[in-house]
């Protein structure tokens, strides 16, 4: 131990998953792209009026989760 405290040491666990974290957020990404296109796809077949319900669900949802982040942000 020294004056600026405990010494750490660097674990090579750490640094493996730090160079796979945006892999990982990448492949995540595709897949919920691939979803999403399938749904709106899905949805275009079925007619405006579910498009519509679709847009305010979608809406209040986006809507919902970015109040939660800002509340836990804080």
């Amino acid at each position: 131990m020294d004056e600026y405290g405990p010494r750490t040491t660097v674990v090579a666990e750490e640094a493996l998953l730090g160079l796979l974290l945006p892999f990982w957020q990448l492949v995540i990404g595709a897949v919920v792209l691939v979803v999403l296109v399938l749904s709106v796809g899905r949805l275009a077949r079925r007619g405006p009026s579910r498009m519509t319900t679709a847009l305010l669900v979608t809406a209040a949802a986006i809507a919902g989760l970015t109040v939660i982040g800002v509340l836990l942000q804080g």
